[in-house]
């Protein structure tokens, strides 16, 4: 089964949407820095400074300030993963899940803190005492039974997000098991709500913390729910073919109504889902590789789990639930009429529709492609090589070293110098970037050295 290669629609002058996006970025930067000051000074009109100048005192002070920011950050991790459209736009995923490690990170440790503190503090500051105090307020303290629960979802959620467990887990499980994080927030709620101190110390303050939740479960009742809901029924996603590529790839064909009313573009991923075989409770996300159209929408696939082998046995007609489009890799952050697009096995996925979709004159885009046997949508590229001059490279064989992203035979000479070998302008550039984690570090550092800075380098992780 054949792609059609489409023209490209012309795209806003580069920079706009760039600088569009930094102020939002910006913008959120400062809303979540004036939050914080608002709830310090919540907890300063509480007589939160005050109360310092006693032992027991300063313990519950503290533990009460401790625990106003750790429900904010919480509030604030949240919304970032709520999919809400013009933060996904001015972010990306790849940042976005950053940020909301670090806050969900920060927000853990401050709960726990403010646990500690407190308890110590109702103790008379006895340390001997805090086991049995905290026993106390376990039991007999309204919302604190569910509050003990949702910190043991919330330590299951953190546990399984350091690095070393991700890297042991599927991702099937890791994902069913970051879902904890919202039942978490739900049980650890009542608590907050009804009994904590900051948060019923006046109408106001009531008012504006059940707003404040009230908005974020709206956002993720609206954006990850309900719109993926309206879409999947809008657009009646069907599998049309599987193709094998090479090897355990395959590119999957879809199908649907309106597609040409399907706001991806070349770059993006969706979520997906087949409801096919007892996979179909599992949400899998996979990039666009061609670019989106009323032609019908395309994916490939390289089984590296359960789900992902299971593609290659998905029969036409099967139906898709689809959420998303997300994701930065696209041409709304480009600055350069002159791009550069640099991929390493199935991360050329996204570059492959990139290719395809963005505006370019020929010359203008070069792709180098790191592959150890035959490279994916090698007679497209060629195709598209003639029909647009795209130039094409390939960087064939194992890497050289473990800190170079280049293959065997490509000469003596370090990355960065065969980078502007191949690439002499390309400080001049925007680069697109994906592949695995450790390989596009090893990119970034040649790009960095070649004079590339951080504004032009768009990157999209090849993992989870």
């Amino acid at each position: 089964m054949s792609v059609t290669l489409d023209r490209p629609v012309r795209a806003a002058p580069p920079g706009r949407h760039a600088a569009v996006d930094s102020r939002i970025r910006y913008g959120s930067a400062a809303v979540v820095g004036a939050g914080l000051v608002l709830v310090t000074a919540q907890w300063l009109a509480g007589h939160g400074l005050q109360d310092l100048g006693g032992w027991e005192s300063g313990l519950t002070s503290l533990g009460r300030w401790t625990g106003l920011v750790a429900s904010f950050l919480l509030l604030v991790q949240v919304l970032l993963m709520a999919r809400i459209p013009p933060v996904e736009r001015a972010f990306g995923q790849d940042r976005l899940a950053r940020v909301h490690r670090w806050v969900g990170f920060a927000s853990f440790t401050l709960m726990l803190v403010h646990i500690g503190l407190v308890t110590w503090g109702y103790a008379a500051g006895s340390l001997a005492a805090v086991p049995g105090m905290f026993w106390e307020l376990t039991v007999d303290y309204p919302g604190m039974l569910l509050a003990l629960g949702g910190t043991l979802c919330l330590v299951l959620v953190v546990l399984t997000s350091a690095r070393a467990a991700r890297s042991r887990l599927r991702h099937e499980s890791w994902h069913l098991l970051h879902l904890y994080a919202y039942l978490g927030v739900a049980l650890a709620l009542p608590h907050q709500l009804w009994t904590g101190t900051e948060f019923v110390s006046s109408r106001v303050a009531t008012v504006l913390w059940w707003g404040l939740w009230g908005c974020a479960a709206g956002a993720v009742l609206v954006w990850r729910i309900g719109l993926p809901i309206v879409r999947s029924l809008r657009h009646d996603l069907r599998v049309a073919a599987v193709v094998p590529e090479d090897g355990d790839v395959v590119s999957v064909y879809l199908t649907g109504r309106r597609l040409d009313r399907f706001p991806a573009t070349a770059g993006q991923f969706c979520t997906f889902r087949f409801l096919a075989g007892s996979g179909w409770s599992r949400a899998h996300p996979y990039s666009l590789s061609a670019a989106p159209g009323a032609h019908g929408l395309r994916i490939t696939v390289k089984a590296l789990g359960d789900g992902s082998a299971a593609v290659a046995a998905l029969r036409p007609g099967t139906r898709v639930l689809v959420e998303g489009p997300y994701g930065r890799l696209t041409a709304r952050p480009r600055t350069r009429p002159r791009v550069a697009l640099i991929g390493a096995g199935v991360g050329i996925t996204p570059l492959r529709a990139l290719a395809e979709g963005l505006d370019y004159a020929p010359g203008e885009a070069v792709v180098l492609q790191r592959t150890t046997g035959r490279p994916l949508f090698d007679a497209e590229f060629a195709r598209l090589a003639e029909a647009r001059g795209l130039r094409v490279l390939t960087l064939p064989g194992r890497r050289r070293a473990p800190d170079s992203w280049i293959g065997e035979g490509a000469g003596p000479a370090d990355d960065t110098s065969l980078l502007r070998h191949w690439v002499p302008d390309v400080a001049d550039r925007d680069v697109y970037l994906c592949g695995p984690e450790a390989w596009t570090a090893s990119v970034v550092r040649s790009l960095h050295a070649a004079g590339v800075p951080d504004s032009r380098i768009h990157l999209e992780h090849f993992g989870w």
